[in-house]
């Protein structure tokens, strides 16, 4: 069954929607089956992906008002090898139309029930804020990667982020739990960038990430090509970078299996 991730942050800016395009391309090309949420309004991760946000029969709006089934709202990213539930503005309506809603916070969680057997990884780009929309996403989730930068202002919003998580999981999900810490448009000729991972890795052990993703430019480029960074130049820091990440994720994952069947 698929491991559900969301990728969140309640700080724009801070590569949300790169960490969720790259990092699903990459677990593509370690041959696993992938399935990309997007839960933004702003619909990056889909034109990211290489679909057109405006042209869209169904979107993830219908599946989450009941307007159609998650099946009839994917579409396949070409460039990425892996599933997607679109979004485009429509989804700002879904706010209003969920308050009106029996359950409304399980709306995402009872739509992937059905397909979670197909996948072994599904991630959730969610809006920068802690709306209904990143409520259904925390509430289907098995655990949250959250991307920061290693800034001051970065750290004091994560203390409020992981307030909000826990909260969230004693009300709605109490499995849910801080999957880890991603480091983002990281420089580490910045002291203030050495001084900050020094206090995440005080406060946060391993759950910090080893991986870090650089500024890169290439990696910044490759959405405006509709494709992940590994396909629009492979051999970029950015896209190395996201398949080490990857990599770590799959690492952690076999680890605890075994560990839990020990």
């Amino acid at each position: 069954m698929a491991k559900v991730f969301a990728i969140a942050n309640q700080k724009g800016g801070v590569g949300k929607t790169t960490t969720c395009i790259n990092l699903a391309a990459s677990l593509v090309a370690t041959k696993r089956r992938v399935l990309l949420i997007d839960l933004d309004p702003q619909g990056n991760a889909t034109t990211g992906s290489g679909v057109d946000k405006v042209s869209l029969e169904h979107s993830i709006y219908d599946v989450l008002v009941g307007d159609c089934s998650l099946i009839d709202a994917m579409q396949f990213s070409e460039h990425g090898g892996y599933q997607l539930l679109p979004a485009n503005r429509d989804l700002t309506a879904a706010e209003v139309a969920l308050l009106e809603m029996p359950a409304k916070e399980n709306r995402l969680r009872e739509a992937l029930a059905p397909i979670r057997e197909n996948y072994d990884y599904i991630l959730i780009d969610c809006p920068p804020s802690l709306s209904m929309l990143t409520i259904n996403a925390l509430v289907a989730s098995d655990g949250v990667i959250i991307p920061m930068q290693c800034e001051y202002y970065a750290l004091e919003g994560l203390t409020d982020l992981i307030n909000s998580i826990q909260r969230i999981g004693a009300l709605l999900n109490p499995n849910l739990k801080i999957e880890g810490l991603l480091r983002t448009m990281y420089d580490p000729r910045i002291s203030l960038t050495n001084d900050v991972t020094a206090q995440l890795k005080q406060h946060f052990g391993d759950k910090l990430y080893d991986a870090v993703i650089p500024r890169n430019v290439r990696l910044a480029e490759a959405p405006s090509f509709g494709m992940p960074a590994l396909v629009y130049d492979k051999q970029s820091r950015g896209a190395v970078a996201y398949l080490a990440l990857a990599g770590e994720l799959v690492r952690r994952q076999r680890t605890r299996g075994r560990t839990a069947t020990a």
